[in-house]
């Protein structure tokens, strides 16, 4: 019996020496697939589209547009780098946008017919389908923010004008003063505006003339992934030009001009807002990847290049997906716009052509 024993034990003793290898090779196959999966992280910005022509813009300001991008994108990309979550990401970064009077948001909001700013914003969060939003706010500093508060210390989704900004308030917000948001440019703008619809009827210039045509675009916007596969997106503006009766266009809209689901994608809008409310447009280039199978890349120019136009609409988005993956579409003559990936590679483009 004692022979048949003995090497039936050494039989097992050998089988127990080599699983616990065999279970440590494949834990660091795990481990080491999940530590590439924390690599993969991305961000991607707009700063408006419409007819912006190389012709039409100088050298100093077009180096000023690049810089203000390129420092906005590296702000958020130095968060994502460092474990930071999209949500923060993409709120810092809008700020930055919102800071500057180059683009249509915070400081360099547009002027409505009454020469006041109102301005929007919303945010949502992959990973939960949260979202929050403001709109018609007039002494928000970072409308961004208070979207996100909205979002996290509220029930609600959005919320307008004076209501939006007693909840600010309730929680320590500064009230600018109007002042803040006026810049000598966008006043003339408006003035250049008034001035052409003295002759004939408002309805019809509105549509007819391609200096108010223009007038409706102008946002920034940001998507972001994080190294923990969250997915975020936001958008802020200053709205359109020479806008009346509290207009309100798709920036603050969740599903138009911004959305986010880590199933699919983040996308952040750009353009003539009516058009891109009826057609939501970024949910539905998100629907398109999660109900057809299609790429971020393929839904985006359906979108863009197909169900828009077809209304007769234009603008753009920037959009990354939940592989990293990322989209800076448009179909007008540019769009300013940035991108970072985790290697640091830096994209910065203005027109068509780049």
């Amino acid at each position: 019996m004692n022979k048949v024993l003995l090497p039936l034990l050494c039989f097992l003793l050998l089988l127990s020496c080599k699983n616990p290898n065999k279970h440590n090779a494949e834990d660091f196959k795990v481990d080491e697939i999940a530590g590439s999966k924390e690599d993969v992280f991305g961000i991607v910005i707009h700063g408006g589209a419409g007819t912006i022509l190389k012709e039409n813009m100088s050298d100093s300001l077009e180096a000023a547009y690049k810089e203000k991008l390129k420092e906005a994108v590296s702000i958020g990309h130095e968060i994502l780098k460092n474990g930071g979550t999209s949500l923060e990401a993409v709120t810092k970064t809008i700020n930055v946008l919102e800071d500057s009077p180059l683009f249509n948001a915070g400081k360099g909001s547009v002027f409505t017919h009454d020469a006041t700013n109102e301005l929007d914003a919303s945010i949502m969060d992959g990973a939960t389908l949260n979202a929050g939003a403001v709109a018609g706010v007039k002494h928000i500093k970072n409308p961004i923010d208070l979207a996100k508060d909205v979002m996290q210390k509220s029930e609600h989704v959005m919320l307008y004008g004076a209501g939006a900004e007693e909840f600010a308030q309730s929680l320590g917000y500064k009230m600018m003063d109007t002042t803040y948001f006026y810049t000598k440019s966008r006043y003339e703008s408006l003035q250049r505006i008034l001035e052409k619809e003295k002759p004939i009827n408002t309805e019809k210039i509105s549509f007819q003339d391609p200096y108010i045509k223009n007038s409706k675009f102008g946002t920034v916007g940001c998507a972001a992934l994080d190294k923990h596969g969250n997915l975020a997106s936001g958008t802020s503006t200053g709205g359109m030009t020479n806008k009346r009766w509290n207009r309100i266009g798709d920036a603050p809209i969740i599903g138009a001009g911004t959305y986010a689901n880590n199933a699919t994608c983040a996308v952040s809008s750009t353009g003539w807002g009516e058009f891109f409310i009826r057609s939501v447009v970024a949910y539905d280039i998100s629907a398109l990847m999660e109900y057809k199978g299609m790429s971020l890349q393929a839904a985006a120019k359906e979108v863009i290049h197909k169900k828009v136009p077809a209304l007769g609409g234009d603008g753009g988005i920037v959009a990354i997906d939940k592989d990293g993956n990322v989209v800076m579409e448009f179909n007008t003559a540019g769009m300013y716009r940035a991108s970072m990936n985790a290697e640091g590679e830096l994209e910065i483009g203005i027109y068509k052509e780049e």
